[in-house]
């Protein structure tokens, strides 16, 4: 193991500036291309059964820069692209927020303005509170008919004011 880790440090010094230069050549960031180097060699440290000769450390270490380089490249952009589609996806939840919450005052206002006050808490009931219609009736005290009868009443004045508009 002592070999192992006197020849890597002496590859280390022998090719790290060749190494850090196509690292930087490839990524343009300085931290990155000295971590890349980095990950190189503490790979080949924890790799116990890669042997090196002299005349193709070069190459070799290069090339396992340049593939870690390509690595790092990859998941910057798969990173953008999930950033963007996550921005994509807040703008559009934003924009549909903004239009049904529009949708819905308008739908408030013409419950309001359109039916009578018995209409309008049957509709509250049903829509808002969840009951349901043997709940509305026995809590208002008329029959689940009634309350059938202004829901659907109060349900068509509302179709019939949205077509309008």
């Amino acid at each position: 193991m002592k070999d192992r880790k006197q020849e890597l440090e002496t590859l280390f010094k022998q090719h790290y500036r060749q190494m850090y230069r196509l690292a930087t050549l490839l990524l343009h960031d300085d931290a990155e291309s000295k971590d890349v180097v980095h990950d190189v060699f503490a790979r080949l440290l924890a790799s116990q059964n890669k042997e090196l000769r002299e005349e193709t450390a070069a190459a070799f270490l290069l090339k396992c820069v340049h593939n870690r380089c390509l690595n790092v490249i990859r998941g910057k952009k798969i990173q953008e692209r999930v950033q963007r589609l996550y921005l994509l996806d807040i703008e559009t939840t934003i924009i549909l927020a903004d239009m049904y919450e529009e949708e819905l005052k308008a739908l408030s206002e013409g419950v309001t303005l359109l039916t009578p006050p018995v209409c309008r808490e049957i509709v509250e009931l049903h829509f808002n509170e969840g009951l349901t219609f043997r709940e509305i009736a026995s809590r208002l005290g008329v029959s689940e008919t009634t309350v059938y009868k202004h829901l659907r009443r109060a349900l068509s004045q509302l179709r019939s004011h949205i077509k309008k508009d």
